[in-house]
């Protein structure tokens, strides 16, 4: 399992001082949707260029303006950017269309999806990388990120599958069918965050 680094509600610095400790222990590094609204596509380009063998991923959130949003992400260096699943289809394909002239990726976000009907649907559009994702506001009420989630993709051919939501150490182990464990504040907030990168990596195998 890859674990992808979610970089949010953090400042520039700390972004940098986080990377340097954890670089080692991680595989994807996600530009969080908080820190591009602070920092805008300057800091994946900062990014890119100082970890150029990482997968970059920028978590967008796109849900218009697809063919735009998407350009302006790829050309900035991400690998991969996020949309999300209740994007109109016409913004999916058009994000689909510029990932393929950049041989990029496009990852979709199912926050609030729960129904299968439109898994499949993104399926037959070309999505090929899913995240399953419990959100910061639903984690609130005390809701985590687990393999129940699978429901919505299990069984579709040649998928890759991300998973976030308030993934820790004790939970990360438990993760059944997953491709990438997106994970946060686990690594972000602790107060070692290289010795908890390192745990975490262990831990997904």
């Amino acid at each position: 399992m890859k674990i992808q680094l979610a970089l949010d509600r953090l400042t520039r610095e700390q972004c940098f001082s986080i990377l340097e400790e954890t670089a080692d222990y991680i595989d994807w590094i996600e530009i969080g949707t908080g820190v591009l609204k602070e920092y805008g596509m300057a800091i994946v380009r900062e990014i890119s260029a100082a970890y150029p063998n990482k997968t970059i991923v920028a978590d967008m959130k796109t849900c218009d303006a697809g063919r735009h949003e998407a350009k302006q992400a790829f050309e900035a260096g991400a690998d991969i950017i996020t949309v999300m699943a209740f994007s109109h289809n016409k913004t999916i394909e058009e994000t689909l269309d510029v990932a393929r002239q950049f041989e990029k990726r496009v990852m979709v976000d199912l926050l609030g999806v729960q129904t299968r009907d439109r898994v499949e649907e993104l399926h037959r559009l070309g999505v090929a990388l899913f995240c399953l994702h419990v959100g910061k506001d639903m984690q609130q009420e005390g809701a985590l990120a687990d393999s129940s989630l699978n429901e919505l993709v299990v069984g579709l051919e040649s998928l890759e599958v991300a998973i976030a939501g308030g993934i820790s150490e004790k939970t990360i182990g438990a993760l059944k069918g997953i491709d990438i464990a997106i994970v946060g504040s686990s690594i972000t907030g602790s107060s070692n965050p290289q010795e908890a990168g390192k745990t975490m990596k262990s831990l997904a195998g």
